[in-house]
């Protein structure tokens, strides 16, 4: 493994260093930065062109001048790293570091969400090929594989912001939305369940009279500006989650996995009004981390002493159904706390915002208060990314299932009286995942591509709007150290990529 290792790095660390000469000498050689000058009839023009000339290195070859970046960059052997200075003598090393972590959040995010939810739609799909709900996710897929990023930014923020801080304003919920998202939920949940066409319009028709009720009810209540689980929603919710992982982990037949995770459910619910004296404004990231550390400890004890015979996939049931449960915990929290933020003097109740990164005019230390603040300037921008690549998961999802369920060795399990849950859970999904892992580590290179028009249209300051500014300059060592950084995180995904192979499938032995 560890030769496998070297080698791979070996590999991207040429391709890397080929990507970089390309990338530099075509810059250098596409335009003349003191173009400017060159036409100035200034009286100092000439003083300052030899000035830049000489700062630039202009005057030495652009092959002879990657060397000179090269010897910077190689610096970091020895302990002297240096992406060298921008045309307005900041130094590149400085202003990346300090708009990589806006990037690696936004991309990571839609990222993460939009394998979960891809994947999950696409497998969904692959098991009920040709129904009515495969046929609306294909076209749902198409159509969102083919929109431009910069367009559906655009209309997520006139729709999702602009629209829905209107409807704070006088949050009533009129009979056709009433009427419009009761026809989505009976479309949506008899497409889920398929069946017969009788069965099907049933339904339907209980989709479509609870999706009616349940969204009247919270413009009743005044839910969308006053939101909360409270502990009854966060028991159901937790009896709900307890009941899917099992049935996806181990199975609902699996009496005591399943007694365990809703054991783990039931102390969510025991705890929820103790955990609320933890949860105050000064909350902060070292809390957090004790409490999911705490959480998993318990959690994996629960499934430990439920059972005795494979423990280690009860306790791993027991974990994330943990998990899962303090996430809710701490969404209900977040809900609570909405109307207290949503109302402050810097919000005036436009939760939504459409362009930053953070609330300068929101002065607090409230944990809360802030970490609201940077999911909502967050919501947008990973919408729009994670949109476009939620589609193309959803079609290699279910490509990728429907081959591996026509392979032999399905058959066999099937042949061998093996349930429907453990032959796609054990057998073909695994096995399935193996080429979306090539396409996780390609799609995350193309998220961050897009996240440079993602950041332009929302207002961020990130690797993107690094890219424009050494574009529009031709600022060389700026695109330069972008470039690299960047580019490296592409490969080592890569890297990632071929390691998580040998994971998935044992055939593979990369140390071979």
């Amino acid at each position: 493994m560890f030769g496998f290792i070297t080698r791979r790095i070996s590999v991207l660390l040429v391709i890397l260093l080929g990507s970089s000469f390309l990338i530099y000498n075509l810059e250098a050689l596409s335009g003349d930065p003191i173009e400017d000058l060159r036409l100035s009839k200034a009286p100092n023009a000439k003083h300052l062109i030899q000035v830049f000339t000489h700062e630039l290195q202009l005057d030495v070859p652009p092959p002879l001048r990657f060397f000179n970046w090269l010897k910077g960059v190689l610096g970091f052997f020895v302990g002297n790293f240096d992406l060298g200075l921008t045309r307005t003598h900041e130094h590149v090393g400085a202003m990346v570091g300090a708009a990589l972590p806006t990037t690696i959040r936004l991309v990571l995010g839609a990222t993460i969400l939009a394998i979960i939810l891809g994947i999950t739609v696409g497998i969904i799909t692959a098991l009920r090929q040709y129904s009515r709900f495969d046929y609306i996710m294909t076209f749902i897929a198409f159509l969102l594989f083919s929109l431009p990023v910069f367009w559906v930014a655009v209309l997520l923020k006139q729709y999702l912001a602009i629209g829905f801080n209107n409807f704070l304003a006088k949050p009533v919920v009129t009979l056709p939305w009433i009427l419009g998202i009761a026809l989505f939920g009976g479309l949506f949940w008899a497409g889920v369940f398929g069946g017969e066409r009788r069965q099907v319009w049933l339904k339907f028709g209980i989709g479509a009279l609870s999706s009616g009720f349940t969204i009247w009810l919270l413009g009743a209540l005044n839910w969308f500006v006053k939101p909360s689980l409270g502990p009854v929603m966060v028991l159901v919710l937790g009896i709900g989650i307890a009941f899917a992982i099992t049935q996806i982990s181990l199975g609902l037949s699996n009496r005591r996995g399943l007694y365990a995770a809703l054991g783990v459910a039931a102390l969510g619910f025991v705890v929820y009004f103790p955990i609320q004296t933890v949860l105050t404004p000064n909350f902060n990231l070292g809390l957090l981390l004790g409490l999911a550390a705490l959480t998993v400890l318990i959690s994996g004890a629960i499934g430990y002493f439920f059972t005795k015979v494979d423990r280690s996939a009860t306790i791993r049931t027991t974990v994330i159904t943990g998990v899962l449960i303090a996430g809710v915990i701490y969404v209900d929290k977040l809900m609570r706390t909405w109307h207290s933020y949503a109302s402050t003097d810097a919000v005036n109740m436009r939760p939504v915002p459409t362009v930053g990164q953070s609330n300068s005019l929101l002065e607090t230390h409230d944990y809360w208060f802030l970490t609201l603040d940077g999911l909502m300037h967050l919501f947008l921008p990973t919408m729009a990314l994670m949109i476009i690549s939620f589609a193309g998961y959803i079609r290699y999802a279910r490509g990728s299932l429907l081959e591996v369920m026509n392979q032999d060795y399905i058959r066999t399990a099937r042949a061998k009286g093996l349930s429907e849950r453990t032959v796609v859970m054990r057998h073909a999904f695994r096995n399935a995942l193996i080429p979306l892992t090539t396409i996780m580590a390609f799609d995350f290179a193309g998220v961050v591509g897009g996240a440079i028009i993602t950041e332009r249209v929302f207002g961020w300051v990130g690797m993107g709007t690094l890219f424009n500014t050494a574009i529009g300059g031709q600022d060389l060592n700026l695109l330069m150290g972008v470039f690299f950084v960047t580019g490296s995180m592409a490969l080592l995904a890569n890297l990632a990529a071929d390691l998580i192979y040998s994971a998935l499938d044992p055939r593979i032995r990369v140390g071979q």
